[in-house]
């Protein structure tokens, strides 16, 4: 049950991720981004999710340590470049995202695309499978892949990826990869909740925001939980930060949550993961 911002969902290994945290996807590096940790670890956030392509994982690493909270108490999430990709370079990139954050271990590592071009992801995973076993990640997995990509890298795996963080907004539904991840017990997640900000005036979800007297941005994010995703929004302003993670005190009901669904285009803000190589 997601009732605050502490609460947890159990991964497939036993490991506890929030279901809700801060994404630094282009937030700049240095004050900004040390000011967005600080505010949202201030506020109750345990979860940070950053990337090596964001270039802000120094500053990530400034902002946790300023915070004065304890780094055992935080949940730290980055991802492996596609140019990083292959066994030798998957660990040797994840070395310098340890020197960036500064810590000694992550909590979650995900691939952050299958490039099919490459062909390399299945490389990595096993890079990722090692230091998994070597205590150096708490939990591994992967972002962007659909059920065909997941269905290749499991067959030849000996780890089932625990999470697949992949856009997911009220028009990218993706009910179907939703229905996988759920059947192979891999964690959803979400990134671009907002589509950017693209939905934030659909008539539809400021409808149900009145009635519940609440923001379009809240609505959508307590669509996610309700949905059994977890969820990252990004903000580098503190009142929204705070006004974000202000979820937990409503529901929506059912027949919410269908026309919510309803409003799925299959359209994507992002790259298609079949067509996107950029290294």
């Amino acid at each position: 049950m997601v009732t605050n911002l502490q609460s947890t969902t159990k991964l497939h290994n036993g490991v506890e991720m929030p279901w809700f945290g801060l994404g630094v996807f282009q937030v700049e590096d240095g004050q900004e981004v040390i000011n967005s940790v600080k505010w949202a670890i201030k506020h109750g956030y345990k979860s940070i999710d950053t990337a090596a392509i964001y270039k802000n994982e120094a500053g990530v690493g400034q902002g946790i340590k300023e915070s004065g909270v304890n780094r055992e108490d935080l949940f730290i999430t980055s991802k492996l470049w596609n140019g990083d990709q292959g066994y030798e370079e998957t660990l040797k990139a994840f070395e310098t995202t340890l020197d960036k954050l500064g810590t000694e271990y992550l909590d979650l590592y995900l691939i952050h695309w299958p490039v099919p071009e490459l062909n390399k992801y299945k490389e990595s995973w096993k890079a990722m499978e090692k230091l998994y076993k070597d205590g150096k990640i708490k939990a591994i997995g992967v972002s962007n892949f659909k059920e065909h990509h997941l269905d290749d890298l499991i067959k030849d795996s000996e780890i089932v990826p625990m999470v697949n963080q992949v856009e997911f907004h009220p028009h990218l539904t993706q009910k179907s990869l939703l229905a996988y991840c759920k059947e192979h017990n891999i964690q959803m997640e979400a990134w671009s909740p907002l589509k950017q900000g693209e939905v934030l005036a659909d008539p539809t979800l400021t409808d149900i925001a009145k009635r519940h007297e609440k923001t379009t941005a809240q609505v959508i994010l307590r669509w996610d939980l309700q949905h059994g995703v977890v969820t990252i929004p990004k903000s580098v302003k503190e009142h929204r930060i705070i006004e974000n993670a202000d979820v937990f005190d409503f529901e929506l009901t059912d027949e919410e949550m269908s026309l919510i669904d309803q409003l799925n285009q299959d359209e994507r803000s992002g790259p298609d993961p079949d067509e996107f190589n950029r290294r």
